[in-house]
């Protein structure tokens, strides 16, 4: 991974995921943004940055790209995202949310071939803060610490951050793997790096209701993590929704027990991992200190 200010990042498209307002934090915070993608805008600048029409042309330019944020349409992610590939750009994040689930199924298995790592979608990025901003995130709600946070929501990934900044506890990377149905990158995968990651001490995991991704975390930070993890899992009051209509939801739920994809099933896997999970946001700090010391 190449998280370092000094990492060339490039944005594709500028839909209504990204905003003028977005690209001016990260370029304030010191991210080299080299240049933008917008097909038919190409010799313009935008936002201060230099638009080509095609990925290839940025490379040949500039010369390797590490990280590219995707923020177009999310009927043009895969095309987008295979581009970028094709140039040899290891590091995806796709802010774009709606992906179309086999898009990214097709997607994954051309990254995984690849070695390249993929955040999102529906992910607003990366931040190692005082070093880098990749993606939406606010960066005023960070500082620089020893605690990583990997999440599947949002905003609840800064407002966790704010929570910890408040009570003394900055932040070594914060990374929203995205909130989409099917993701690129995993729990496991960011649990694996954070555990490997030498400025992280501890780790917060940030769930919610849907998928087992938090079950099989909880399950893989009992095998192979050795740092202090602290989970959170949002929408504990959410009611169960299940929808009977089609007979492909209805195979999605046949052989899986009752509570699948549930807060109380992912509580009850912390649990037996023996992670402390916090009823609240701002209760993490509390059990993070407790765990550290």
């Amino acid at each position: 991974m190449n998280l370092t200010p000094d990492s060339k990042v490039l944005i594709q498209g500028f839909s209504e995921f990204i905003s003028a307002t977005h690209i001016a934090q990260m370029k304030a915070y010191g991210t080299n943004l080299v240049a933008g993608v917008n097909p038919g805008s190409g010799g313009q600048q935008l936002y201060d940055l230099p638009i080509f029409d095609l990925v290839e042309e940025v490379v040949e330019q500039f010369g390797a790209i590490d990280t590219t944020i995707i923020c177009v349409h999310p009927y043009q992610v895969l095309d987008a995202a295979l581009e970028a590939i094709a140039s040899h750009i290891r590091q995806i994040i796709i802010i774009s949310a709606g992906v179309p689930p086999l898009d990214m199924v097709q997607l994954l298995r051309k990254a995984e071939a690849g070695e390249t790592l993929i955040v999102g979608p529906n992910s607003p990025g990366i931040i190692v803060p005082g070093k880098i901003l990749l993606g939406t995130q606010p960066s005023e709600f960070y500082t620089p610490g020893s605690v990583g946070i990997v999440s599947r929501s949002s905003t609840l990934t800064y407002e966790v951050a704010w929570e910890l900044t408040k009570a003394g506890l900055g932040q070594s990377i914060s990374v929203s793997i995205g909130s989409d149905a099917i993701v690129g990158s995993s729990f496991l995968q960011w649990m694996q790096i954070l555990d490997e990651d030498e400025t992280t001490e501890a780790i917060v995991l940030v769930g919610q209701p849907g998928g087992d991704s938090e079950e099989a975390a909880a399950r893989y930070i009992t095998e192979a993590i050795d740092k202090p993890v602290v989970a959170y899992i949002a929408g504990r009051q959410a009611p169960a929704i299940k929808n009977w209509r089609q007979t492909g939801n209805l195979a999605t739920v046949i052989g899986r027990a009752p509570n699948f994809g549930t807060a109380q099933s992912k509580l009850a896997a912390f649990q037996a991992a023996d992670v402390p999970v916090a009823e609240r946001p701002s209760q993490i700090s509390e059990l993070l200190k407790k765990a550290i010391h």
